[in-house]
C-alpha cells in the first residue's frame, strides 16, 4: 500500500469527507459539503484546497517543510509524500482545509482556479549535475 492509497483511506472515514471525481480529470479526489478539497494525483503527490487567507496565514510554516509547494497565486498547495510523517502532515493540513472552508471561506463568487496539477506546479528534481 502506497503511503497516498494509505493516505486516501484513512481521509475516507472521515465524517466530512466522501469520494469525488477530480475538476482536473486526474487521480482520485475527496470532497466536503463545501467543494473539492483534496486531490490525489498520483503515488506520492497530493493538491490540497486551504484558501487563500489559510495559506498566507500558515505560510511559514508550509514553507518550512520541504514536503509542501506553495504555488504564488493557488489556493492550492501540493505535499509530497515520501515519508510516513509526510501522511500525518497532511492529515493535519486536511483537518486545517476542512476548518478554512468555514473561518476563511474565499470571496463569494470567486472560482476556486485548478489544481497545481493543472498547472505543471507539482515537485521539480533538480539536476545538481547542471549548474
Amino acid at each position: 500500500m502506497t503511503l497516498a492509497s494509505r493516505a486516501l483511506a484513512q481521509l475516507a472515514t472521515w465524517p466530512d469527507l466522501r469520494h469525488a471525481v477530480p475538476s482536473c480529470g486526474l487521480g482520485q479526489a475527496l470532497r466536503s459539503a463545501h467543494g473539492e478539497i483534496a486531490h490525489f494525483h498520483s503515488d506520492r503527490d497530493v493538491d490540497l484546497l486551504l484558501t487563500d487567507r489559510a495559506i498566507r496565514r500558515f505560510a511559514q510554516d508550509l514553507r518550512d517543510t520541504g514536503a509542501i509547494r506553495i504555488v504564488p497565486g493557488s489556493q492550492w498547495v501540493t505535499i509530497r509524500l515520501d515519508v510516513s510523517s509526510d501522511v500525518d502532515l497532511l492529515l493535519t493540513l486536511v483537518s486545517v482545509a476542512l476548518q478554512a472552508q468555514l473561518v476563511w471561506p474565499d470571496p463569494v463568487g470567486r472560482p476556486a482556479l485548478g489544481c497545481n496539477d493543472q498547472r505543471g506546479a507539482g515537485f521539480v528534481r533538480a539536476d545538481p549535475g547542471g549548474i
